[in-house]
């Protein structure tokens, strides 16, 4: 007898008990899609702009908190040229980050995260619109900033220094750091901005030598000793990865979506471990007399496990077709939420693992049947 014959005839026998259990799985598909969606959203609007830079770590001040880095972190122009001269390193150039706001000459408010460079150093963005950074007084915003307002020649006056920045250019894509908009300026105009000076005021020597940090690109093929560049330097790196965890709410939002998504799988393989605990205790007789007539456990077990497999995989396709329908409508808010193929893939594995081994438990009672004891035959 094929294992399929029972296990099919049984999900149509008993089609109302494994439509309310496949619902409740498609609902957990939904909402591990919606999750994943989050999740990459949140990491896509906190750290994009990180992700995009063509460097490989940053070198921040030395002994520098690092999950604060970016906004505690005070370095030297000329460590650069130190870090420049270390194996393994293609090239460094001074790096500032700020967070400021403003109002454009259209008097739209905007907050911006300043991205201060050298121009002219491999930190220098390709623009899609406009025209790439010139001067200081001119700054290169995310593309997002235009579907709000802001026009290229309008100009952005910080506030509440009155620093002017003129629009020049736009990016291709989502460029943002820790939740808001970048906007790329040259070093001095960064420096003057974390400083709080407006136009015409004179930069002090000490602001003029400042940077966050050192960005870092290391050679084709190659790996830098950190380490000793940062013995050599008196600095503290991180690689570009680790550095998001320096990124306003990063870790936090990360840490937190992650506990969730975990309780999210463990809440599932218990749910349907239960059910199938449950059904196989409902049909002890039936199974007494199938290994009463010679039915194998290993029969049995591969019937009860085609079972689970075919209601998680049927229940987690709805569930993640309702998902990404969801996902697309959602897409079009405001709300940082993206859809990727690899995590929703990686998410539903997993899904199905767990629901399979939860299964898997619950069905291990058939092994214990006795056909003698379930048809009372000890009476």
């Amino acid at each position: 007898m094929r294992p399929s014959f029972l296990a099919f005839r049984e999900l149509s026998f008993a089609r109302g008990r494994f439509v309310l259990m496949g619902a409740v799985v498609a609902l957990v598909a939904v909402l591990m899609v919606l999750l994943s969606g989050l999740s990459v959203g949140l990491v896509n609007d906190g750290v994009s702009g990180l992700q995009r830079l063509p460097v490989t770590s940053f070198a921040f001040q030395q002994d520098v908190e690092k999950s604060s880095a970016f906004s505690r972190s005070v370095v030297g122009t000329e460590v650069a040229k130190r870090w420049a001269a270390q194996p393994g390193v293609a090239d460094a150039a001074p790096f500032g980050n700020t967070l400021v706001n403003g109002r454009s000459s259209d008097g739209v408010e905007v907050d911006l995260a300043l991205f201060g460079i050298e121009r002219g150093s491999f930190l220098e963005p390709d623009v899609s619109a406009g025209v790439p950074l010139s001067s200081d007084g001119q700054v290169v915003l995310a593309q997002s900033a235009d579907t709000e307002g802001i026009a290229l020649g309008d100009t952005i006056v910080l506030e509440p220094s009155g620093q002017q920045l003129k629009v020049v250019g736009y990016l291709d894509g989502q460029h943002t750091f820790g939740h808001v908009d970048i906007g790329y300026v040259t070093l001095r105009s960064w420096q003057q901005a974390k400083a709080g000076l407006g136009d015409g005021e004179p930069l002090p020597e000490r602001v003029l030598n400042e940077a966050t940090a050192v960005a870092v690109r290391a050679e084709a093929g190659a790996d830098p000793d950190l380490a000793a560049g940062d013995k050599a330097a008196g600095t503290t790196s991180l690689t570009l990865e680790d550095s998001y965890g320096a990124s306003p709410g990063y870790t936090a939002e990360t840490s937190t979506l992650q506990l969730i998504q975990v309780f999210l799988y463990l809440i599932s393989a218990l749910v349907v471990g239960a059910f199938f605990t449950v059904l196989t205790i409902q049909r002890r007789g039936e199974i007494a007399v199938l290994r009463a007539l010679g039915a194998s456990k290993r029969y049995l077990l591969m019937e009860s496990l085609l079972q689970s497999v075919v209601l998680l995989v049927g229940s987690a396709a709805a569930g993640i077709a309702a998902g990404l329908g969801l996902g697309a409508l959602i897409s079009g808010t405001e709300m940082p939420f993206a859809l990727e193929a690899g995590p929703i893939a990686a998410a539903t594995g997993l899904l199905l693992v767990l629901g399979v081994a939860g299964a898997g438990v619950a069905v291990l009672r058939i092994t214990r049947v006795e056909p003698l004891a379930a048809l009372g035959g000890n009476r």
